[in-house]
């Protein structure tokens, strides 16, 4: 049995090894969102707790049979950060689906990335960087012109959602220094489930029973999780981190087509003017970026 798994795992392997990275990061990208453009058609159905629960729950289990962490031997700390990860992960996927059900998905994930390229900006001392903070603050005057249109509360979850988007950056980086490969993502993601069981199974109550809703909670699970971590961990071993860091740039405006194609939420030009200044300061700040 371990032979035909440790076979299959190097097929796999093999097969993704022979796909050029730059396009195994724009599939993870369109996977994303495109599991996002699914889990929003869902919530006619089901809240978004409960969607955005049963995609940490898909992901969480996946990831502990497949990486299997070691939860003994830990410190106090080792525990406390990767907790506190999790509790940012949960945070984060949380706001995002609640803004996701109020504002067109592109202006969603362009807010949110405003958490991230913050975290960039603050962390570099030289004065381009300006010129890419200027970008941003640019992006974000476009979407004011047409603030009334969008709902406040939609747009206050995208804030929050880039708020904790920036500390699972943070606490990404402290939990790699105590957790090896991708046991702390494993386990944070299981704490994540946990941290958002009452909200999920409250607001999805009898329609978590229902298998055909199940089955497509599972496909935002793997389209937006799985998928997406496996083709970024094996690009990653094969393109510099400041290119990856650039191609992950384009998250906005993937985020904006797929709203277009599958929800059909177009977007003014004062929109996409939000969407590309984020892009373009994303993508600067990755590229002059000195670490």
């Amino acid at each position: 049995m371990s032979t035909r798994t440790g076979s299959t795992r190097t097929s796999l392997g093999s097969l993704l090894d022979s796909v050029p990275p730059v396009w195994m990061v724009l599939v993870g990208i369109v996977s994303v969102q495109t599991g996002a453009g699914v889990a929003k058609n869902l919530f006619d159905a089901l809240p978004p707790a409960a969607v955005v629960w049963l995609r940490l729950l898909t992901s969480a289990v996946l990831l502990m049979l497949v990486v299997r962490p070691v939860l003994s031997a830990r410190s106090r700390g080792d525990w406390m950060v990767v907790i506190g990860y999790g509790v940012a992960l949960a945070a984060m996927n949380f706001f995002i689906y609640q803004a996701f059900a109020r504002i067109p998905l592109g202006i969603a994930v362009t807010i949110e990335y405003l958490g991230p390229l913050l975290i960039a900006i603050l962390g570099s001392r030289r004065r381009v960087d300006l010129v890419w903070a200027g970008l941003a603050g640019l992006g974000v005057a476009s979407l004011g012109v047409e603030f009334r249109a969008l709902d406040p509360v939609g747009v206050l979850f995208a804030v929050l959602a880039g708020a904790a988007w920036a500390g699972y950056i943070l606490l990404s980086a402290a939990t790699s220094q105590r957790f090896q490969g991708t046991s702390g993502l494993a386990i944070a993601s299981m704490v994540g489930v946990v941290v958002l069981a009452p909200a999920g199974i409250a607001e999805g109550g009898a329609a978590l029973l229902d298998w055909r809703l199940l089955l497509f909670g599972l496909a935002v699970g793997v389209l937006s999780s799985v998928i997406p971590y496996t083709l970024e961990l094996h690009a990653l071993r094969r393109m510099p981190p400041r290119v990856f860091g650039i191609l992950m740039s384009l998250q906005p405006a993937a985020a904006a087509l797929v709203g277009v194609v599958l929800l059909g939420e177009m977007l003014t030009v004062w929109q996409w003017l939000a969407v590309a200044c984020v892009i373009a300061a994303s993508a600067g700040s990755t590229r002059t970026s000195a670490r």
